[in-house]
């Protein structure tokens, strides 16, 4: 832990959402909540309530200031002003005026990338045709061929609405004046490099969720497959079901979780005549999925989009389960193939589902990589040490005394 009689500090988080959704919002909670038993001073400028894990989150700032449609200006300066913070901790935020405002308010400014919203105009990094995954920086070429500038409209009568090619560069070039940009993987920092951030400004710091390693996996003969995490194209739960109609073993997959995916991939699961065996479980707080993991024999992480980082497959680790996954952007940073589990090529449905196969018929062997794959996790991803790491980058850049700024 950060020395004792180190000063505390005044953070003031900002993210563009207020509450339980997806995994930024886990890492922010999380990370939140520590820094805040470890004395630090909480608040947070945010967007709209996502209706979600209200309470938590009010537990976990002191105070909130609402980030509202307009100029936002004045919330911005509202807040700093209110809290006088040490450090400005960003997190997903697009609002352009309300980057300028904090740029120009003089305050330290961290942001953590969770996802590829900053450079990437569909924010996913594949082809929406073919899911072949993008590798090349925010350029014309989002234009033609990729055709960004049309966007999926969610909350309008029209079923498409104009991106601004134009504010996504701006975007870009006003994030590269922040004081340190924090990632997942060495993968997102490549990433961020490939869009000319400054390597000095870059620290990798892998957003470990906390948990304990006290429900460990019994292996039962019921050959239990657990996915959980959003229902999304870019999570692969269709060609995870793809995968699952090639296995012979006799199996049940509960998937956990829900998003706009969800009912085409039950449809797909029923043409498959997989509907008796692959059940669509929706959100299950962790108390309930901890009894599935209990009983199950190996988790999947089917994603297909070139995944951040997966945290999910950290928290199965620590049951003692063994992952098959795609080899899908920051993945291979902690799956390693053969070791704690099974690294298969991208969208290939034929050897993902022979690798589960491998593991449900060979409960030596499952057992063996998820005790190996724990082992990795308690050594390498532990959550104290990720919010140590925390502190003494954010006393960098405040530039306390005994903490070197990184060149």
């Amino acid at each position: 832990m950060w020395e004792e009689e180190s000063t505390r500090m005044k953070l003031l988080f900002v993210h563009d959402r207020f509450g339980a959704f997806a995994g930024a919002e886990a890492n922010i909670l999380a990370t939140a909540s520590a820094l805040k038993q470890r004395g630090h001073t909480l608040e947070i400028l945010h967007g709209p309530s996502t209706g979600r894990g209200l309470p938590a989150w009010a537990d976990a700032f002191a105070q909130g200031f609402r980030l509202g449609p307009g100029d936002s200006t004045t919330a911005v300066l509202a807040a700093l002003d209110a809290v006088r913070p040490d450090v400005v901790y960003i997190h997903n935020l697009a609002d352009l005026t309300a980057i300028g405002a904090l740029l120009e308010s003089g305050v330290p400014l961290v942001r953590m990338v969770h996802d590829h919203d900053l450079y990437c105009m569909r924010s996913y990094k594949y082809n929406y045709f073919t899911r072949a995954i993008c590798e090349r920086p925010a350029s014309f070429s989002c234009l033609f061929p990729c055709g960004a500038f049309m966007a999926r409209n969610h909350d309008g009568v029209f079923p498409v609405q104009w991106a601004s090619y134009g504010s996504k560069l701006k975007e870009i070039e006003l994030n590269k004046k922040f004081d340190r940009l924090i990632v997942a993987t060495r993968f997102m920092k490549e990433e961020l490099l490939r869009n000319g951030f400054a390597p000095g400004k870059i620290e990798v710091h892998p957003p470990v969720p906390p948990g304990d390693f006290s429900v460990q996996s019994n292996f039962s003969d019921r050959n239990l497959i657990i996915y959980a995490g959003q229902i999304t194209r870019g999570k692969g739960v269709d060609v995870l079901i793809e995968s699952l109609a090639r296995v012979h073993e006799p199996f049940e997959c509960f998937i956990f979780g829900d998003g706009n995916h969800r009912a085409a991939c039950e449809k797909l699961s029923r043409k498959l005549c997989l509907a008796g065996r692959v059940h669509f479980k929706g959100y299950v707080s962790p108390d309930e999925l901890n009894i599935y993991y209990r009983e199950a024999s190996v988790a999947v992480v089917s994603s297909v989009w070139p995944e951040p980082f997966g945290a999910v497959g950290l928290e199965a680790m620590r049951h003692g389960l063994p992952v098959v996954a795609f080899d899908a952007g920051g993945i291979k940073e902690w799956l390693v193939d053969g070791q704690n589990g099974f690294l298969v090529p991208w969208m290939d449905c034929a050897a993902f589902a022979a690798r589960v196969e491998e593991l449900l018929h060979d409960k030596a062997l499952a057992c063996k990589l998820g005790r190996q794959g724990q082992q990795m996790v308690a050594n390498q991803f532990e959550f104290s040490k990720y919010i140590d790491s925390l502190e003494k980058m954010f006393a960098r850049v405040v530039g306390k005394p005994g903490q070197p700024v990184i060149a």
